[in-house]
């Protein structure tokens, strides 16, 4: 599912959404979560799942090209864990509700 498609379904559930709004509502969501990690705080959506950030450390890496020793600087990177309900959902096991 794209950006746009989360956009169309939700103007399609929500019939009081027109395109725009549900544009930006996404819009908003998406840019709150994407400040919070930049800022190192963990987001947690319950029965969905939790984004945090997680470091890694610098490195000694190769260029698979050439096999030379390239040295990788430490870095920050969003990490994503799934919440119990959606790991179900995802299994088969339950259903997510659907609103009217």
């Amino acid at each position: 599912m794209t950006r746009s498609d989360l956009v169309a379904e939700l103007a399609a559930r929500f019939d009081q959404f027109t395109q725009r709004d549900a544009e930006y509502a996404v819009k908003t969501i998406l840019d709150a979560v994407g400040d919070a990690l930049v800022r190192g705080h963990r987001i947690e959506i319950r029965g969905f799942g939790s984004f945090s950030v997680s470091h890694r450390q610098p490195r000694l890496g190769r260029n698979p090209r050439t096999g030379e020793a390239v040295h990788v600087p430490s870095k920050r990177v969003p990490h994503f864990k799934p919440g119990k309900a959606l790991r179900q959902t995802v299994d088969g096991t339950t259903q997510l509700h659907q609103n009217p």
